[in-house]
């Protein structure tokens, strides 16, 4: 059987980078975005006819569960689960209002609940499955101006660990990928100078690509399922 995943937040970015490279490796994808219908059709197309797997498209909010739950009803197994989809928020957290955190922190933490809960009967069914789930550095130290932000991330790094405890019994690894400052139009909002001096702060001296990204998931999916409930940094020697 050709093996499924399902990846979210896959229109643009991280996201779309790693369902490129699982289409290339031969997995059958369940892909869904919020608001950019035209892009990942399109998307979809290229990866049907370049790649020679079976595409399904899903546009709506992972932040609704009954959704999230959704974008595995085209499979009966399910081999990854990458939570990926995500959004930012800049400003003072006295400036937040309850609609801004209710928002970010569905699409960046619930949705990995709702995504987990509805895949885990499907991994268990053959003893085995992979979860992913993108993470931030900044879930681990903390950016001034994204409070909330940082802490949808610290608390995906904990579910991560915790949910990897519970399910390496039944061979369901479970791991993040940290990532530091990857060149994606979430941080298009960043001026020239802004960039430069972040860089000088990078050992590597450069961003991240969302095509390493997807290598590291890619590596990830190869590891034995003895290699669970770990953070991984991604940032260039950053943190």
């Amino acid at each position: 059987m050709r093996k499924t995943a399902v990846v979210t937040g896959a229109s643009r970015g991280i996201g779309k980078a790693i369902a490129y490279k699982l289409a290339e490796e031969g997995y059958d994808l369940s892909l869904c975005c919020r608001s950019s219908r035209d892009s990942l059709i399109r998307i979809s197309e290229e990866l049907s006819s370049g790649c020679g797997v079976n595409v399904h498209c899903f546009f709506g909010d992972v932040s609704d569960p009954g959704f999230a739950a959704g974008l595995l009803e085209p499979f009966e197994t399910l081999d990854v689960l990458v939570n990926n989809a995500g959004v930012s928020h800049i400003g003072l957290l006295q400036d937040m209002s309850d609609d801004e955190w209710l928002k970010l922190m569905g699409i960046n933490l619930n949705s990995a609940f709702y995504l987990s809960r509805a895949a885990i009967p499907l991994m268990l069914r053959s003893h085995s499955g992979r979860i992913i789930n993108i993470s931030s550095v900044w879930g681990r130290v903390g950016a001034s101006m994204e409070t909330a932000y940082s802490a949808s991330k610290g608390a995906i790094d904990s579910f991560t660990r915790a949910l990897a405890r519970e399910l390496a019994p039944s061979g369901i690894a479970v791991n993040a990928l940290s990532c530091g400052f990857i060149d994606t139009e979430m941080n298009a909002h960043l001026s020239e100078e802004e960039k430069k001096d972040l860089f000088e702060q990078i050992p590597a001296g450069r961003p991240g690509t969302a095509e390493e990204a997807a290598e590291c998931v890619s590596l990830l999916l190869k590891a034995p399922a003895y290699l669970t409930g770990q953070v991984i940094s991604l940032d260039g020697g950053w943190t």
